[in-house]
């Protein structure tokens, strides 16, 4: 099953992250090697736990974003580097942790590092990668975008506690889902914007715009997402079509084909997501269910939304190759669906 979702007028139909995989390339192999120096210990459990995610072939789009939006702002010096590798830490270890919440065994097609060496050492080396994370914003010297990404930290924390309480209830609304988006994703793409004009001693405009591109582009992914969970392929997923509805999460595509269904059509999700009936039969239905209430076309409605925001939140500044490279992340990010 899938989507085919017409891109807006004007939009790129052929968008890549090459553009800005190759203007971050030099800074991005700094990075690479500050991970692996960063991530190694004479505790041994702890570089391979943290290598085998780290390896796994991830884009490492938040690091980029970080590099890129320093760069724009005219930064030079090595800050920029650190934070991004910062910005991957948080991130990494947000997945560790995540995968033994969920209790996910697949990640980017790779077993999870809780299947294969437990759920206690998947979560201390998530720590141990945040506090890497800490003392690198803390070498970098700025109190701004210690604090940026501080917070930022918190609200990823607060995030999974939400989504905790909300998993599972079929009543939660469209306002829920969107504020556990928002700390579990937008908010680390927001600050990994956002620090790289503060080190730039960039103005407070330059700020604002890339904190709300991050924060947009943020929801515009992971609504994307959570589409391709029941309208992508698992070979692009890097995890099972319908993982989402086996594990019980409440995403909106589910919101939105539940809230439109008939009383027996609800019943139905109450027994699959609330009793976790999610057999594979059950699966199908819920895909023709959400096939028949429009609810992915709509989510990648509301993914459009947002990224037409982050496309706004960039348009005063001025025209150059990084600028049209962030454009065009936008527009890779929601055309993963087709």
């Amino acid at each position: 099953m899938g989507v085919v979702i017409p891109l807006e007028e004007g939009k790129n139909k052929h968008a890549s992250v090459k553009p800005l995989v190759d203007l971050t390339k030099g800074d991005m192999e700094r990075v690479n090697q500050l991970i692996l120096s960063k991530a190694g210990s004479d505790v041994q459990m702890i570089p391979e736990v943290a290598n085998h995610l780290i390896s796994s072939g991830g884009k490492r789009l938040r690091p980029m974003l970080t590099l890129a939006s320093a760069t724009l702002f005219g930064y030079r010096g090595e800050a920029h580097v650190k934070l991004a590798t910062s910005v991957e830490f948080m991130h990494t270890a947000t997945l560790l942790h995540d995968d033994v919440v969920d209790e996910s065994d697949l990640r980017r097609g790779k077993s999870t590092a809780r299947t294969i060496w437990g759920n206690q050492a998947s979560v201390l080396v998530g720590d141990f990668l945040l506090g890497q994370a800490f003392k690198m914003m803390v070498e970098v010297g700025s109190l701004e975008a210690l604090d940026v990404l501080a917070s930022a930290a918190a609200v990823i924390a607060e995030g999974e506690v939400l989504q905790l309480s909300v998993a599972k209830n079929m009543e939660t609304t469209e306002d829920d889902y969107l504020s556990v988006i928002r700390a579990k994703t937008a908010a680390l793409f927001a600050a990994a914007a956002e620090v790289g004009p503060i080190i730039a001693n960039a103005d407070k405009g330059a700020r604002a715009a890339m904190k709300s591109y991050g924060l947009n582009l943020g929801y515009a992914f992971q609504l994307v997402d959570d589409a391709l969970d029941y309208g992508g392929k698992a070979a692009d997923l890097g995890k099972n079509v319908g993982d989402d509805f086996r594990e019980g999460k409440i995403t909106l595509p589910v919101i939105l084909a539940y809230r439109r269904g008939t009383e027996d059509e609800r019943a139905f999700w109450r027994q699959s997501i609330e009793q976790g009936e999610s057999s594979e039969e059950n699966l199908e239905k819920a895909l023709g269910l959400i096939t028949k209430y429009g609810a992915l076309n709509d989510t990648i409605g509301r993914a459009l939304h947002y990224g037409t925001i982050a496309r706004d939140a960039l348009a005063p500044l001025p025209t150059s190759p990084l600028k049209s490279a962030l454009l065009e992340v936008i527009d890779f990010s929601i055309q993963r669906v087709n």
